[in-house]
């Protein structure tokens, strides 16, 4: 019988004619066939980010600076049977940010899936900041995004998909604990987002900022070695608790695919509450 224009199976309906669960979720959700290129992969939300995509199907190509770190990630990926690979660079260096784009379409074909995790934290009062410690948040937190960006979003638009995931920080939309030039490299990435979206979006290329809480990760090492910080934090989240990279598995997979087609432009708080608290 016909309902609203849907049909109602009964309960014991065989299964050939019920879809299967995992079948819809695939649909939405599998990132098979694509190849992701994971930029600061190699600890933290990078690798939480990359381990979460290459899971869900996807090739990955990881990005940092040390190869004995690189060399323990791909190892690691690959026990999740995620076929990996991965490139030294120093994202400084612009060089470096060039041998990325050229090299990186070699392991596994082209680059579907933009992930920039890479960044540096140098945080001090805002009037001791040298010269030399701008230069180098700026190069590392938005040039490099920004030159890897241009390489591989025209070359997603020409082929019809791609996704680019930005990761940003508290400092994209409030400024505490000494943000400084950091603050203001992480206000442009998401910036840097919008604007990526607004070129691509409908050749079928979707850019997103995901916005952490305070995370335990080695890149917030320093603020977690003051006595007091960790728990001032977590009061702060509405969740009580800090961010672990763990915690960004699901977002990673939701941009990086089909179900987020319709979702563009945009920021995306994984923080447990801690910017409306």
């Amino acid at each position: 019988m016909l309902t609203s224009g849907l049909m109602h199976l009964p309960h014991d309906a065989p299964d050939q004619v019920r879809p299967a669960p995992n079948a819809y979720l695939e649909r939405l959700f599998s990132l098979s066939g694509r190849t992701a290129l994971v930029t600061g992969g190699s600890s933290g939300i990078g690798y939480a980010m990359a381990e979460a995509i290459g899971r869900a199907g996807a090739a990955i190509v990881v990005v940092a600076r040390r190869e004995r770190e690189l060399a323990g990630t791909v190892k690691r990926l690959s026990d999740h049977g995620v076929r990996a690979a991965s490139i030294s660079a120093d994202l400084g260096d612009a060089g470096a940010v060039q041998r990325v784009c050229d090299q990186a379409a070699t392991f596994f074909g082209e680059i579907d899936i933009l992930v920039n995790a890479a960044g540096n934290n140098i945080r001090r009062p805002m009037g001791e900041l040298t010269a030399t410690d701008y230069d180098l948040t700026m190069r590392v937190n938005i040039t490099a995004p920004y030159m890897l960006g241009r390489h591989f979003g025209p070359r997603m638009a020409a082929r019809g998909w791609g996704r680019i995931i930005n990761v940003g920080s508290q400092q994209s939309i409030s400024a505490f604990g000494d943000s400084g030039a950091y603050g203001v490299s992480k206000a442009a990435i998401a910036g840097l987002s919008r604007s990526q979206a607004e070129a691509w979006s409908r050749q079928g290329v979707c850019s997103n900022t995901v916005i952490p809480g305070f995370v335990l990760t080695p890149l917030t090492a320093p603020a977690q070695a003051i006595p007091g910080r960790v728990e001032a934090l977590a009061a702060r989240s509405m969740t009580g608790r800090n961010g672990l990279p763990a915690d960004f598995a699901g977002a990673a997979v939701l941009l990086a695919g089909d179900a987020a087609a319709y979702i563009t432009g945009q920021t995306m708080f994984v923080d447990g509450g801690f910017s409306v608290h």
